[in-house]
């Protein structure tokens, strides 16, 4: 039998907030302090897994603008993505561990001018490859949460895609079995995922709520209420700990957010799907 880490004593001093919590204890980078000084080697490389998304960002918007500022929340320095990305422009291999396998993909195609076209940016290329490997987690309860955020970003982009009149097979990532049904069901109703997945109606209703701010804040409810759904049993090991992180991170957001700002983030959201296309002034 395999005996999992617990983390008896830091998980006890952890402070307690709920969904509806108006005032953050702490920040995720602050958390993320916590966690390098008190994780065991294999549970801090777990959890890297997450941090991947600020540094997703850092390689879009350094690839954009080498310039750019960087988010200090990822696991990466500035120096090791550039050394990333010179290594790659010299046809070299990139020799950093800490750096994922899909970055050199990335940045080939980046170079290669291969995410140029409409139908495919670098921002989803990078998405679709983060996915995918966050799929691959050595941890059900780190995979299954890459793969509910998928599955519903999928939902959404497809629903959103067929509302407004694109062609739904561009706005869908990763490689996952969801990914593919819908790719091959793009004209069902429900593109071939009802039978699929036990959340597909409560996803597809959530995409008719008309107030923008209260849409985003049902589907992170949605992902909290997972979240505690798949960890009724878990105490003190590294899955509390996880979900935890997740939580921070979805209260964050909205104890930083108000209406007007709700409104802009989705906005964004629907700008990425579209990629150049004109949306209705009623959005």
């Amino acid at each position: 039998m395999l005996f999992k880490n617990q983390y008896y004593y830091f998980i006890s001093g952890l402070p307690d907030f709920t969904f509806d919590s108006m005032k953050l204890p702490l920040t995720v980078d602050e958390f993320k302090v916590m966690l390098d000084e008190e994780l065991k080697p294999e549970d801090r490389k777990l959890l890297s897994n997450y941090f991947l998304r600020y540094d997703n960002d850092n390689l879009f918007n350094l690839l954009k603008d080498r310039d750019a500022a960087l988010n200090s929340t990822g696991n990466l320095s500035l120096e090791e993505m550039q050394d990333a990305i010179e290594k790659v422009k010299e046809g070299d291999t990139i020799e950093n561990k800490q750096i994922p396998p899909y970055y050199e993909a990335s940045i080939k195609a980046w170079l290669n001018d291969e995410v140029q076209d409409e139908s495919r940016t670098l921002e989803d290329l990078i998405s679709s490859f983060y996915m995918d490997y966050g799929l691959e987690a050595k941890n059900s309860l780190i995979a299954g949460w890459f793969e509910l955020n998928l599955n519903i970003g999928n939902i959404l982009s497809a629903i959103y895609a067929r509302k407004y009149e694109m062609d739904v097979t561009k706005v869908i990532v990763g490689n996952n079995k969801l990914a593919m049904i819908i790719r091959e069901n793009a004209n069902a109703r429900d593109f071939g995922i009802t039978l699929e997945l036990d959340y597909f109606d409560a996803i597809q209703r959530l995409s008719e709520e008309s107030d923008i701010y209260e849409r985003e804040r049902k589907l992170d409810k949605f992902r909290w209420d997972w979240l505690e759904q798949n960890t009724t049993l878990d105490y003190f090991n590294i899955e509390y700990i996880f979900a935890y992180l997740c939580k921070l991170q979805i209260l964050e957001r909205w104890v930083s957010l108000n209406a007007e700002e709700g409104e802009r983030v989705f906005r964004e959201l629907i700008s990425g799907l579209k990629n150049e296309i004109e949306m209705p002034d009623e959005l």
